[in-house]
């Protein structure tokens, strides 16, 4: 089974692909979607959505994720990466695929047992768990295979052995 995690953004937009490999996992693949900030807004949000619709075209995910927005001290902020989430969930269910959605809380404590780690925290149980050489760059890649993770564990593919 490949999962699919999205860290939404309308900046840049974090993918990572997981799968599940024996009595473990492994990553399929990951990166990001990155938009320009001199673009007017539908045009970045129509890039984030081709550009989501083309992973899941290119990898075929069986199941998704997709980080809920967490609201700090800008609003601003807030709202673009609520645009850019919006689209992401658009462009999936528009490929036949419904997206789960964690909160970041949910997804530290998938990952690390612990939530509320640190990213660093987050970044190096993603390696870790993975087995990558090293932390996976830039952040929001990092941060979307641990929605993947996240996905995978709590939904109990893990139990299943679930490969392809």
């Amino acid at each position: 089974m490949v999962v699919l995690g999205i860290d939404p953004g309308y900046a840049i937009t974090g993918y990572g692909l997981v799968q599940g490999a024996g009595a473990g996992i492994k990553c399929v693949a990951y990166g990001v979607i990155r938009t320009d900030a001199g673009d007017s807004l539908p045009r970045r949000l129509s890039v984030i959505h081709e550009r989501v619709a083309s992973v899941i075209a290119e990898f075929k995910p069986d199941t998704g994720a997709i980080e809920e927005v967490f609201f700090s001290r800008n609003a601003k902020t807030a709202i673009g990466v609520s645009h850019g989430r919006g689209v992401a969930m658009l462009a999936a269910y528009g490929c036949g695929m419904e997206l789960r959605e964690y909160t970041p809380m949910q997804v530290k404590q998938a990952v690390v047992g612990y939530g509320n780690a640190d990213k660093g925290q987050v970044q190096r149980m993603v390696r870790a768990l993975l087995a990558l050489e090293a932390i996976p760059k830039p952040d929001d890649a990092a941060d979307a295979l641990a929605v993947a993770i996240c996905h995978y564990h709590s939904h109990g593919m893990a139990r299943l052995g679930a490969g392809r």
